[in-house]
């Protein structure tokens, strides 16, 4: 009989442990810990950057995610190529034009299960003006509270107007750039 009480007590913890980790909704983005990188080919050679400052609202319930929504806003200055020439080059008016158009806008328009921890996430992805559709497959893994998304996707630089004039010549600077994202997430039990 204690056997069977303690496989049952078991069970009902289990039970509630899940429901607990169900419940949780992941909404407080730490910008601090988190990253948003690009990588490109100039010249034939691969190099790579970051954007150090980027602004993030978020919410996801892993047993919801058709219910998801996320808001990325990223400082198009803060660029960081490895070269304060470049990192300048950039902000000016042939490629971000960050007077005219200071940030990047993503806001998802849905999130698809895909099975596990993987999903599909759907929306705009604004820049110089230009909203187009992009998707990306993202990796979600919870710790507890504690949750990272992983990511990557790909723009043709050239459908945003980044590089105008001579850089338009996409054997000096690759028209297709790659977007990698870690956004980490903190959550608490019932914040919904």
């Amino acid at each position: 009989m204690h056997i069977m009480t303690r496989r049952v007590a078991g069970v009902a913890m289990l039970m509630l442990a899940t429901s607990t980790v169900a419940a949780l909704e992941f909404k407080q983005v730490q910008t601090n810990e988190s990253a948003i990188t690009f990588g490109y080919t100039q010249m034939g050679v691969p190099l790579d950057g970051r954007f150090g400052k980027f602004k993030a609202q978020l919410s996801f319930d892993p047993s919801r995610p058709d219910k998801a929504q996320a808001r990325l806003e990223i400082d198009l200055a803060s660029i960081d190529t490895g070269s304060s020439e470049a990192n300048d080059e950039v902000a000016g008016k042939l490629w971000f034009n960050t007077k005219a158009y200071p940030s990047a806008t993503f806001v998802s328009g849905g999130v698809k299960a895909l099975g596990g921890n993987h999903y599909q996430v759907s929306g705009k992805l604004g820049i110089k003006g230009k909203m187009l559709d992009v998707s990306t497959p993202v990796t979600f893994k919870a710790d507890g509270t504690r949750g990272t998304f992983e990511g990557a996707f790909a723009i043709k630089r050239l459908d945003y107007g980044i590089g105008e004039g001579e850089w338009t010549d996409v054997s000096t600077v690759a028209n297709e750039i790659l977007i990698k994202f870690h956004v980490v997430v903190n959550a608490s039990p019932g914040n919904k």
